[in-house]
């Protein structure tokens, strides 16, 4: 049956859309159709693919709007009437015709910090639970394929998003890290959420409907990845005790002071060189209120009474505090 086809020819200056008509056999996938343009009519025609199998993430393109795998849509898909639209990644520069630029996807996957093996276990010695391969091997299905990085609209409308947004696919590789038992690494919330641009995705799960290896990248990386940020650096109680020195550490702050200056520190649990300053109120603003920024500035405060990597909610034997009525 002869199908109409609209493609983009074109390169990173120029480009337009043409029309095509090319025989297409029953069962046959849009790649074919461009193959066989290739070989009939347009020779010059760029497109990337290499396995034709949709495992190696080559021949994606824009059909009709919708970022896919030229190899796995099936032409049965559209209407034989329908004109079918063919375009390059829409995020990525073009170099030509199908053909897009999607180094960028490389470059942020090389700002990823690797996996740290533990230093107390060599190479045969790793043990992990089932659930907890299973949870991993999701994201090692990823054929880095872009698809979900060009629907993002993050950067697929912004380009100048690109420098602080690593995308989806990032995503996914951080909470594959940060949720492995054996990485020694203690930072991936930090790196996900400062240098990785997590604050970015407002969770349309745009990326989960177009991954081909039906990866559910919002439900099983993203949000976790967000709700474990938010469990270490947002959390109110986490946020306030930020705020509050514990008086282990006025303690430790004053006996540098006292000893910095040559006087007898501390004795018989009292400080004796001189009168502890006075609290300072927390800045406020105009209108005499806290200010809410507070809770989003990236610099480092007192860190929390109740401890830098605790979880909520906290075993009562464990608390640190007594109530006003006992």
């Amino acid at each position: 049956m002869l199908r109409s086809f609209k493609i983009w020819r074109g390169d990173v200056h120029d480009g337009e859309l043409r029309d095509y008509q090319v025989e297409v056999n029953e069962g046959e996938v849009v790649l074919d159709a461009i193959h066989r343009l290739q070989a009939t009519q347009t020779p010059d025609l760029a497109c990337r693919w290499n396995c034709k199998a949709g495992k190696c993430g080559s021949c994606s393109v824009e059909v009709n709007g919708t970022p896919r795998l030229a190899c796995m849509t099936r032409m049965s898909t559209f209407e034989a009437t329908e004109t079918v639209t063919v375009t390059p990644l829409r995020t990525f520069p073009v170099i030509r015709d199908l053909v897009t630029d999607v180094s960028y996807n490389y470059v942020k996957a090389r700002e990823t910090p690797a996996f740290a093996p533990p230093a107390d276990l060599a190479p045969g010695e790793y043990r992990m639970r089932q659930v907890d391969v299973e949870r991993s091997q999701e994201f090692r299905k990823c054929i880095e394929c872009f698809l979900c990085q060009t629907v993002c609209h993050v950067v697929r409308d912004h380009d100048d998003n690109k420098p602080a947004f690593a995308g989806p696919r990032l995503f996914i590789r951080a909470a594959e890290l940060d949720m492995h038992p054996l990485d020694a690494r203690t930072d991936r919330k930090e790196h996900a959420s400062h240098t990785q641009g997590l604050g970015y995705c407002n969770i349309t799960k745009c990326c989960t409907e177009v991954c081909p290896e039906h990866i559910k990248i919002t439900d099983n990386a993203i949000i976790p990845m967000k709700e474990r940020v938010v469990d270490q650096r947002y959390d109110p109680l986490v946020w306030l005790g930020r705020k509050i020195f514990r008086r282990d550490q006025v303690e430790q702050q004053r006996t540098a002071e006292v000893e910095q200056a040559q006087v007898p520190a501390v004795r018989d649990g009292a400080f004796w060189a001189e009168e502890p300053p006075p609290p300072q109120p927390p800045e406020v603003g105009p209108d005499g209120k806290l200010q809410l920024s507070e809770t989003l500035l990236d610099r480092a405060g007192a860190a929390s009474p109740f401890g830098d990597e605790i979880s909520f909610p906290v075993p009562p034997e464990e608390l640190r505090y007594l109530h006003p009525e006992l």
